[in-house]
């Protein structure tokens, strides 16, 4: 098991700008000394090299990639660090990212969202990293891994379920399967995951709970005048919701909800279901306060001019909610659903604001109302997930237990 090393800790209090440009004072613990972490052990304990094997990398936006970039990140000062991920098109590209060589593989099509890139088995054939991180769910990816040999220990991060199409889950399955069973080590990114996951019930054993993280600091950048100008075009009473537009977020139902709600919603994705979701705005005559803003390059501004994030995601496919880490980190509140993976253990109910079922309109608007109408209770969950994402959910942190799993299996 990972063991986790706390140094002694004081309270401090310092001003803080939270959501919607206001600023309050709050207490925080702080170290007083910095916490020992394996990563800064001698250069030979550490592993010689890691090979990442991911679906996409930025500047290819998604939870994902988010996660393979701040992992990359803190892992490339310390040891060779080498990406392969999929291209958008059919050439291969290499460029130096994050201090870590990343080659992007050419891809040709995709399959249930799946990119498949035939050349990927012989990229893996001839290399000789101490480590392979294989990140699922990417079947094309696994199987590749497999065909190709590497003798690397394997970790895996398993992202989420291979959910979908069922037939070509018949297909797939057995690769990620056999990638599992063959792997040191499993990383999985929430306890409710791991416990409701059909595909790592054999493997519970060996899995290891690591929650995703993110750098906290970029979110409270000084963003004033950007902020204001989002406060002229759009009002101050703003309810932000970020994510692809898909089945699974559950956006229609937070549509609807907006019928009562005294409020600007900024809607801020781009997907398949953008033209549903835009009927369902003119049916409703909500256009008058729901604006889809598409891709939004800068997300830091909208955090910290909104009053809240709300993630209304209906399926498990939504295995953590990296959205819900920004929003704390920016210090507003984040209304979530209550399903079977890591969301509401991410925004605890209660704590860092308030989590209702899935698929209910009612309660999502119930949920904002309450946060609109109760100033004491919207700061104090609003400073409460800033230091809750602070404390527990940084990249440093994330790399670290990481880090801890590699050295675990060498």
């Amino acid at each position: 098991m990972i063991q986790l090393r706390i140094g002694c800790c004081i309270c401090a209090r310092r001003e803080i700008e939270v959501g919607n440009g206001n600023v309050e004072e709050v207490a925080e613990t702080v170290p007083n000394r910095k916490p020992e972490s394996t990563m800064d052990c001698p250069k030979e304990l550490r592993p010689t090299s890691v090979l990442h094997i991911g679906k996409y990398y930025p500047p290819h936006t998604g939870g994902i990639e988010t996660h393979l970039k701040y992992l990359v990140s803190h892992q490339s000062p310390l040891m060779p660090v080498e990406v392969v991920v999929a291209n958008d098109g059919i050439g291969t590209r290499t460029e130096i990212l994050d201090g870590a060589n990343i080659t992007r593989i050419p891809t040709f099509g995709t399959i249930a969202s799946q990119p498949l890139c035939p050349t990927l088995p012989w990229n893996l054939a001839g290399r000789s990293e101490a480590i392979v991180h294989l990140h699922v769910p990417n079947p094309w990816a696994a199987q590749s891994y497999l065909l190709s040999g590497h003798k690397g220990k394997l970790i895996v991060t398993h992202h989420a379920d291979t959910l979908g199409r069922r037939h070509l889950r018949k297909l797939t399955d057995p690769f990620v399967r056999s990638a599992m069973k063959r792997a040191a080590a499993i990383i999985v990114t929430s306890k409710r995951y791991l416990e409701s996951s059909e595909e790592l019930g054999a493997f519970q054993e060996k899995c290891h709970v690591i929650p995703l993280g993110i750098d906290g600091e970029a979110f409270r950048a000084e963003v004033s005048d950007a902020v204001s100008r989002i406060h002229a075009k759009y009002g101050s009473r703003l309810i932000l919701a970020v994510g692809r537009l898909v089945a699974y977020k559950g956006f229609e139902y937070l549509l609807e909800a907006m019928q009562g709600i005294d409020a600007t919603l900024l809607l801020i994705g781009t997907g398949p279901m953008d033209g549903h979701l835009q009927s369902i705005v003119e049916k409703l005559g909500i256009g008058n306060k729901v604006h889809m803003l598409g891709y939004v390059q800068d997300l830091v501004p909208y955090y910290r001019a909104a009053l809240m994030l709300v993630l209304p995601s209906v399926s498990r496919a939504e295995s953590f909610g990296m959205v819900q880490l920004e929003a704390m980190a920016a210090g507003i509140p984040v209304v979530n659903t209550d399903i079977e993976c890591g969301v509401p253990e991410v925004s605890v109910h209660g704590v860092t604001g308030i989590t209702v079922p899935p698929k209910d309109a009612g309660a999502l608007a119930g949920a904002i109302k309450t946060l609109l109408e109760n100033p004491e209770l919207h700061a104090k969950y609003g400073r409460t997930g800033m230091l809750r994402a602070n404390e527990e959910f940084s990249a440093r942190r994330m790399a670290e237990r990481t880090f801890d799993v590699y050295l675990s299996v060498l």
